[in-house]
């Protein structure tokens, strides 16, 4: 483990489900924590939530399908709370005699080391004894799994060493590469693309630059190389390291990782993240602006805080029962804002699992439908409502009547329908607008509404015909006295916009059983009680009978 633990990059070695069982000293000086902090605990804890997220739904399940991954953009949490991007590879070996994954982690400035190291290990092995051999052979190892170009050329640009990926890439054997010139390698148009930088870094200035060139299957790549000079012990620049990464790879990541953070942040859309427990990691602006609660306010709590007290327990129990078998749920729910306003949400939570199928997440998109179920019920009340007096109209009355006849079945009741139209409205139509006739028609229906008990209904039907049903048990005396009294209420006259205007009312009545059975034909005959009313000079009531 001497050698593990000289080898100048990160090294992690895990357990297939990513359980920690080694790291190098170059990894925990990167991350400023003892191997006791890391050892049996899971990879993920040592990255950000995205990169957590990536390793868990992308690489491992690249890992078990091939047994190595190659350039890998992540991020990782380095010690003092920085962030670190680093280039991650990874392959199947042998650990303490069990399969593990050795993980090679490359920041730029370790790299250099690395690519050093190198060379001092390829000397050394050619004078040194068995165990610099397999010291030299291990990071061998090591430079084969990085698919990258790594590669050394001495002042005189012959190459003195090359990794697998180098040979593969220009389709060379060891010995035929091994002592090649780098122009010869190259070729005449990419070594004059190349000569500025290789001029520089033999004047000991490494370099690091991009480069758009055609890779071995005919396609365009990004790449990324570093010339990295050798100086010896007394300051001669001798060679140079080579190191050139496709990152074609990388900057696709790069763009979808860019393109969902900004989804993430622009969709209106409110979105939270919870961890397995429930409390919350992450949200976006929308929940922000729809909530009330910035980031910082709800970031470690527990989305109670949103917690309304319009459902009852069992909607909770369901709601999480649903999530627990099925992984999702999805439906209408009221949550409260931080001003305290409760507000109705359209809301579809899914549960994200890890490698074991357990929980690990749970993610929350929502809209605010407040607006929309509001205009939903307005247009269900005005369906059995009219629109200028608030009242029940003809569908609802329509049903509370039969209602109220199907429950006589059960236990005999006498009712009473009266049926009331306007005397002299026409004249306050005509003479002085609609807008006038309109708030007489709404002073008239709360002067009604006056006279009669709570348990009673109030209905208008159309123009200036209102019905009122009486519901508890009532006898024609009583029907009588209440038609009076709405006479004598509407006779009183009413102040409308600096006018004083008087309305009369005819009223008919039509009792139930005596008049009939059936709704229709009981509005029928309070209809035609009222006009025989009209008929004896209006301003009165009249009861149906045969006339």
């Amino acid at each position: 483990m001497d050698i593990f633990n000289q080898l100048p990059c990160p090294v992690l070695i895990t357990t297939a489900d990513g359980t920690v069982q080694e790291a190098n000293s170059s990894l925990l000086a990167l991350i400023g924590k003892n191997q006791g902090d890391i050892l049996q605990k899971n990879m993920d804890e040592l990255m950000p939530l995205a990169s957590r997220i990536f390793l868990q739904t992308h690489v491992f399940p690249m890992l078990l399908r091939h047994g190595s991954v190659n350039e890998i953009y992540l991020t990782l949490k380095a010690k003092d709370n920085e962030t670190k991007a680093i280039l991650l590879n990874c392959t199947a070996g042998i650990f303490a005699g069990s399969e593990c994954y050795i993980w090679i982690l490359f920041v730029t400035h370790e790299r250099n080391k690395f690519e050093k190291e190198l060379l001092v290990a390829r000397k050394r092995a050619e004078i040194a004894n068995l165990e610099l051999a397999k010291r030299e052979h291990f990071i061998k190892t090591i430079a084969d799994t990085v698919p990258g170009l790594v590669a050394y050329w001495d002042k005189d640009l012959y190459c003195g060493f090359a990794n697998k990926a180098y040979f593969e890439w220009f389709g060379k054997k060891p010995e035929s590469l091994l002592g090649t010139s780098l122009n010869d390698l190259l070729g005449e148009q990419l070594f004059l693309e190349s000569e500025i930088y290789i001029r520089a870094v033999l004047a000991g200035k490494s370099q690091q630059f991009e480069q758009t060139i055609i890779k071995p299957d005919g396609s365009t790549g990004h790449t990324l190389a570093s010339y990295i000079s050798d100086v010896n012990e007394y300051g001669d620049v001798i060679g140079f390291f080579v190191y050139v990464n496709d990152v074609t790879s990388i900057k696709s990541v790069q763009l979808e990782l860019k393109l969902a953070a900004s989804v993430f942040h622009n969709t209106l859309e409110g979105i939270m993240v919870t961890d397995a427990v429930g409390n919350i990691v992450t949200v976006n602006p929308a929940f922000t602006q729809i909530t009330g609660y910035p980031a910082n306010e709800v970031i470690g709590k527990n989305p109670r805080i949103l917690k309304s007290s319009h459902h009852k327990p069992e909607f909770y129990e369901n709601y999480w029962r649903e999530i627990t078998l099925n992984g999702h749920w999805r439906g209408e729910i009221w949550n409260r804002r931080k001003n305290g306003e409760v507000y109705l949400e359209w809301q579809a939570v899914s549960v994200i699992r890890g490698d074991a199928d357990e929980p690990i997440r749970f993610v929350s998109i929502f809209n605010d439908i407040t607006k929309r179920w509001q205009k939903d019920e307005r247009i269900r009340y005005l369906a059995f409502h009219d629109p200028l007096t608030e009242l029940p109209n003809r569908t609802l009355l329509m049903e509370r009547l039969c209602q109220l006849i199907t429950a006589t079945a059960r236990q005999p009741n006498n009712l009473a329908l009266l049926f009331l139209d306007l005397d002299g409205f026409k004249f306050i139509n005509d003479n002085f607008g609609h807008d006038i006739g309109d708030d007489v028609l709404v002073i008239v229906a709360q002067k009604i509404q006056a006279e009669i008990r709570a348990s009673d209904t109030v209905a208008r039907l159309g123009g200036d015909e209102f019905i009122v049903l009486l519901s508890h048990p009532i006898d024609a005396e009583g029907s009588a006295c209440i038609a009076n009294r709405i006479i004598d209420k509407l006779n009183e006259p009413m102040e409308v916009r600096e006018l004083l205007l008087t309305v009369g009312v005819s009223v008919g009545i039509a009792m139930f059983p005596e008049n009939g059975h059936i709704p229709v034909q009981l509005v029928k005959r309070a209809d035609d009680a009222m006009y025989k009313a009209k008929t004896q000079g209006k301003n009165q009531y009249c009861f149906y009978k045969d006339f």
